[in-house]
């Protein structure tokens, strides 16, 4: 038994060595995955298989060894929330469990970027940290427009239906300012939205990167 357990705490150490690692190929994964699956027309609930699994792994990162066992069943919990709820038909249950993912995203990419601030010099798991703050900033914003879109149709204007695939498509433009127009928010809410992601995404870079290059750039006692 006590083998048993000196496995898995040295799995778990080694996991959180590289926590912010796994986090980012699990984050590109999934941004790899929704277009196939929307291509495919396969149902929505497996690209949010996808969304549920980047959300453990973004949680794992931000909480104590003491409180994980907790956390990680309750996102357990709301993970399998989701996906009943729509089979039960009980869009407000629905709704409830998508805005809990999106609250627990956004913090979970607050907790990594401030990981990355924090780093006293430069190595490959605070920039792994930096780009998957970036990659949960683009999909769970994409989230919070698909969940607006549920709540009030016709919150964004497109040629086609606005899908998850779509919602994360253009968090990623917005995010990005790259402003191709193919799809427009048009409430205020959904507006003021895509500014503050605008906005945040020209300040991570500009921040972040200004930061990285400072301690690349600070000279090491010999």
């Amino acid at each position: 038994m006590s083998d048993g357990n000196s496995s898995l705490d040295d799995f778990l150490s080694k996991y959180l060595e590289r926590r912010y690692k796994v986090l980012f190929y699990t984050l590109l994964l999934t941004l790899i995955s929704a277009p196939i699956l929307s291509a495919l027309k396969w149902p929505g609930t497996l690209l949010e298989l996808f969304l549920g699994a980047g959300l453990l792994a973004a949680i794992m990162p931000v909480t104590s060894t003491k409180n994980r066992h907790y956390l990680l069943a309750g996102m357990v919990m709301v993970w399998v929330a989701r996906p009943v709820a729509v089979w039960m038909v009980q869009p407000a249950v629905s709704g409830i469990t998508l805005g809990v993912w999106t609250l627990i995203g956004l913090l979970a990419a607050a907790f990594a970027l401030r990981f990355a601030m924090r780093a006293t010099s430069v190595d490959a798991e605070h920039l792994y940290a930096a780009l998957s703050a970036y990659l949960l900033a683009g999909i769970y914003f994409g989230l919070l427009y698909w969940l607006l879109e549920q709540m009030s149709h016709g919150t964004f204007t497109l040629n086609g239906i606005f899908t998850q695939a779509s919602a994360i498509y253009f968090s990623f433009v917005t995010l990005a300012t790259l402003g191709y127009g193919d799809i427009a928010p048009r409430g205020d809410i959904a507006r003021g939205i895509a500014i503050v992601e605008g906005v945040g995404g020209q300040l991570f870079l500009a921040v972040l990167v200004a930061r990285l290059v400072s301690l690349y750039s600070k000279p090491t006692n010999r």
